[in-house]
């Protein structure tokens, strides 16, 4: 399930929005669980008076069979029945046939937890997720969260919670027992690539902080925005002036691991860059009707620049990426996207109970769709290979004597810190002692040659700094919008 919904208003004056990358979609919050899903989602917000709770539901013969099993199970059962908790499960069961990783069906208490999602913040480990093929799925980690910090990918398959095996749930039940209060633990079991990894994660308060931006060589401005949240405009508008500032020649726009979030959010930042009345991108109903979105008028950006995406951008990001590709003829680089390309809309029941259901297909500007492929970036570029070593909980205790993969992860990070070794294997051995050792003594902490606790943290936050500071993807960016200025 994604945390982050998108929504706009449409001429109509109906609610249209959360694109949910439910399928990999909760800013865990895995916020997870951060936002919720990473697609594009439109949510109907009113329907004059017609909502769905309020529609009386008619009468169908097709329908006895559902009518007369609720009638035995009621009657006929062993015992007393919860009326709700039937109901509820009937309709859950009946979008849950439709096949469909987007659509779904939330209960009073799963559709309250959604709407956190579109909060200043909210308590967990900080990750999107969605249900995809009877799996929850990572979809992105939310930079500078725990979900992060502890190493969580996307792609990522998230098997068990605590000691419950959560195979085959939606990503809203999946996310009810991820999140948390703050200060608490989860226990995470992680399949990556076929390799399980048990990862116990402190849960924390997930801020929507979206827009981080810096000032590179040569007046080159990088501003990455993590997902589109209520405020990220607004952020990315003061990071822009602040960048113009300081003498901003070129921009690279950074939707990398980006899940998504409020449709209309990034609708205003393409208006930014796209010029008036270009297509943003297309809704195709099911009727073969396809409506266009097509760009505002007012103030625009006209800097070069390119755009940075993954694996991690879905949803709203693909809709940025696609519309400055084919409206703005503006380079990507780095990795095929993530590929989310279908509309869901959402009704509200009087109950506090909502159904979100796939409704259309949306298009780039040039009416490709691209779900389940992605899109591909004008200029690839993989980050290197160091930036998948695998993550070393800091919960063990590694120490002299130990074999384990995880003693080669370490020993891989020391070597890129500029630590030499002479056997590069999983031997935790005297040399990787003396390290460890010296590694403590700079980060003033307690000299024991152990890897653990504070130990690991540390060595993954300088680990971290290392990859952000020797970024290829970025260094390309760079390369490209450097001919672009000459």
């Amino acid at each position: 399930m994604a945390e982050q919904g998108e929504e706009k208003q449409t001429e109509s004056g109906h609610r249209a929005g959360y694109i949910q990358i439910k399928k990999f979609t909760f800013v865990m919050l895995i916020f997870l669980l951060v936002f919720g899903t990473a697609g594009v989602t439109l949510v109907a917000l009113s329907f004059g008076d017609e909502k769905a709770a309020n529609v009386a539901i008619q009468e169908r013969g097709d329908f006895g069979k559902l009518y007369h099993a609720y009638d035995l199970v009621k009657n006929s059962y062993f015992a007393d029945i919860d009326h709700d908790k039937v109901l509820d499960g009937a309709i859950d069961g009946m979008i849950k046939a439709l096949d469909d990783p987007y659509s779904d069906y939330m209960t009073k208490e799963e559709a309250e937890q959604f709407s956190e999602q579109i909060s200043s913040s909210f308590q967990g480990i900080g990750a999107e997720i969605q249900e995809l093929e009877g799996n929850i799925v990572v979809v992105s980690p939310i930079k500078g969260t725990p979900a992060e910090k502890a190493g969580i990918k996307p792609r990522d398959k998230i098997i068990q919670v605590d000691d419950e095996n959560i195979q085959g749930m939606t990503a809203n039940e999946a996310v009810m027992l991820i999140r948390g209060e703050k200060g608490t633990k989860v226990n995470l079991v992680i399949d990556r690539d076929g390799t399980r990894i048990p990862l116990t994660i402190t849960r924390d308060e997930i801020p929507i902080n979206t827009v981080y931006a810096e000032m590179l060589d040569d007046q080159i401005a990088k501003i990455q925005i993590t997902s589109f949240s209520t405020h990220t405009y607004d952020d990315l508008k003061t990071a822009i002036d602040d960048m113009e500032k300081e003498g901003m020649k070129g921009l690279i726009l950074d939707v990398r691991q980006n899940p998504g979030g409020l449709l209309n959010i990034a609708e205003e930042i393409l208006n930014l860059f796209i010029s008036k009345d270009e297509p943003i991108y297309q809704i195709e109903y099911k009727d073969g009707t396809i409506l266009t979105e097509p760009a505002k008028g007012g103030e625009k950006i006209r800097v070069p620049m390119t755009v940075l995406i993954d694996g991690g951008s879905a949803s709203a990001s693909e809709i940025l990426a696609g519309a400055l590709k084919e409206s703005a003829n503006i380079q990507l680089v780095g990795e095929k996207s993530f590929g989310k390309g279908t509309v869901q809309t959402q009704s509200e029941f009087n109950d506090g109970s909502n159904l979100k259901y796939t409704m259309a297909k949306w298009l780039t500007p040039k009416g490709n769709w691209i779900h389940e492929k992605g899109i591909e970036p004008d200029v690839k570029v993989s980050l290197p290979t160091y930036s998948e070593i695998k993550y070393i909980d800091p919960e063990n205790k590694l120490e002299e004597g130990i074999q384990s993969e995880e003693v080669k992860s370490a020993k891989e990070i020391f070597k890129l810190l500029g630590y030499k070794f002479e056997e590069m294997n999983n031997d935790f051995d005297e040399q990787l002692v003396e390290h460890v050792k010296a590694f403590q003594k700079k980060h003033k902490l307690k000299e024991t040659g152990i890897i653990t606790g504070e130990t690991t943290i540390t060595l993954f936050n300088e680990f971290r700094d290392y990859v952000i500071a020797n970024d290829s993807q970025v260094e390309k960016a760079v390369e490209v919008l450097k001919k672009e200025l000459k």
